[in-house]
């Protein structure tokens, strides 16, 4: 009897942005490490994604313990076809990622210096958490959640 295929691990998050310099810095800023930066490009890569021929350029942005990825890609051809940057909390689909954070406060404040934006406010869940959601770069929607110690 064979076993069922199944997940082993999630590799990463994808998020399509216009500059990923901009978005970089912004991930960096909130303690991500780049991992790698190519450009990916031609009808094998199409296959993989139905978009046909493809030159997109992808970094890949890695968690400090090493776990977690985000890859963000630009694409050159074909063209972005979509805009969801400004999409509420409560949309379908993909909307935010959420980091475990040491000092929510302080990094919030770095991260408005960057041009981050609070979307509502940094609340408290019972003696666990202090939680919130930032705007990014291009409206990249990300949550922070600070464990509190009791």
């Amino acid at each position: 009897m064979t076993e069922k295929s199944k997940v082993l691990r999630m590799d990463n998050i994808g998020i399509v942005v216009e500059s990923l310099d901009e978005v970089i810095s912004f991930f960096t800023e909130l303690g991500l490490k780049l991992e790698g930066r190519a450009i990916v490009e031609g009808e094998w890569a199409g296959r993989v994604t139905g978009l046909g021929d493809q030159n997109v350029e992808v970094a890949m942005m890695v968690t400090p313990d090493n776990h977690s990825r985000i890859e963000l890609s630009r694409f050159f051809t074909p063209p972005v076809i979509a805009d969801h940057r400004n999409a509420p909390v409560n949309a379908l689909g993909y909307l935010r990622a959420m980091f475990t954070v040491s000092d929510i406060d302080e990094l919030v404040e770095r991260l408005k210096k960057l041009g981050a934006q609070l979307v509502g406010d940094v609340v408290q869940y019972e003696n666990s958490y202090r939680l919130c959601y930032i705007r990014g770069p291009e409206g990249i929607l990300i949550g922070l959640a600070e464990e509190l110690k009791n």
